[in-house]
């Protein structure tokens, strides 16, 4: 029973044998080549409540060996990375073996990585009310001085890694010029603020004032050149 079963269609079954171990022979004896890329590189999964504090390549260069018919057929496109941060706490951790979700064929082989490694940095989310300062340039007309600012709101909420908001405590709001400016203004005005791992939580303008107050020269009093000529000129004593 079983030889009838091994016997059975057996020029088929002596077919495929010979085709398989063709392909074999043509993969295993192909001319090897390698190939170098620049694949992507994704960060999967952050925890909700924190953030990635740290600079993350997003770019990994790698260079794959293998047969040169497969390495012809591999489009770059297919190929990314990807980091899973599901469930890490606060911290530095380092994921190695970048290229095991790499999805290409078994006779193809990673054999150079660049970084090798990545490093992800994640804080906590924190968010911060900050006070707000008016930048001012230029200069106002002669004898105008600049008696007070204002903006409104006076406080902003910025938001991101914990370590960068504990060290802001104060934004500014873009430059504004006041260069021959008779009269109070007011004006709305971006508040210039780029944070590595923080940025404006929700306010991006301000309404600034701007009130000024007149304050005149003061005029230097010239001599009198008549006055002068006629007073009296003294003259030195007499040595006897």
């Amino acid at each position: 029973m079983v030889l009838q079963l091994i016997t059975r269609n057996w020029h088929l079954k002596l077919l495929s044998l010979v085709f398989a171990s063709l392909l074999w022979l043509f993969v295993t004896g192909e001319q090897r080549a390698e190939v170098g890329y620049s694949v992507p590189l994704e960060l999967k999964n952050v925890p909700a409540d924190l953030i990635v504090a740290n600079e993350v390549p997003s770019l990994v260069n790698l260079r794959i060996s293998g047969p040169r018919t497969l390495l012809s057929n591999l489009e770059a496109s297919s190929l990314s990375l990807s980091v899973d941060l599901r469930g890490l706490e606060p911290g530095l951790t380092t994921f190695k073996r970048l290229d095991e979700n790499l999805n290409i064929p078994s006779a193809l082989k990673v054999v150079r990585l660049s970084p090798s490694y990545v490093e992800v940095k994640l804080e906590r989310i924190r968010e911060k009310t900050v006070p707000v300062s008016v930048v001012l340039t230029g200069d106002p007309l002669p004898g105008q001085k600049v008696l007070a600012t204002l903006a409104t709101p006076n406080r902003v909420k910025i938001r991101g890694a914990e370590s960068e908001v504990k060290r802001i405590d104060h934004v500014e709001t873009e430059p504004l010029d006041i260069a021959g400016i008779r009269e109070d203004f007011i004006m709305t005005v971006p508040v210039n603020f780029r944070g590595t791992y923080t940025e404006l939580s929700d306010q991006k303008t301000v309404e600034v004032e701007v009130h000024f107050v007149y304050e005149p020269p003061l005029e230097v009093e010239q001599p009198d050149d008549a006055s002068e000529a006629d007073a009296p000129v003294s003259s030195p004593p007499a040595v006897h």
